[in-house]
């Protein structure tokens, strides 16, 4: 049987809420957005984006479980926003 579309926002919603934890919902959003961000320009840009070795939303993903996680995934970030001359 199909899942509902009301059900599937609603189990979504409380995914992100339970990943939240105690942040702040106007802090956690930018993380977000910058993951999802990345995940987009990874899966459906890499023909018109600049997507460097090290800095794709896949070594991201790497990065689970590794001590200085956040360090790391700003490295990312910053690596993919020179490659593609992002600032700001």
């Amino acid at each position: 049987m199909a899942i509902k579309k009301s059900e599937l926002y609603s189990t979504l919603w409380e995914s992100c809420d339970e990943l939240r934890g105690g942040m702040d919902a106007s802090q956690y959003k930018n993380y977000v957005l910058a993951l999802l961000f990345m995940k987009y320009v990874s899966d459906r840009h890499s023909d018109s984006v600049v997507i460097p070795a090290g800095g794709s939303f896949y070594d991201m993903v790497k990065l689970k479980n590794q001590d200085g996680i956040g360090d790391k995934m700003n490295t990312i970030i910053s690596t993919f926003a020179e490659a593609n001359d992002l600032k700001g």
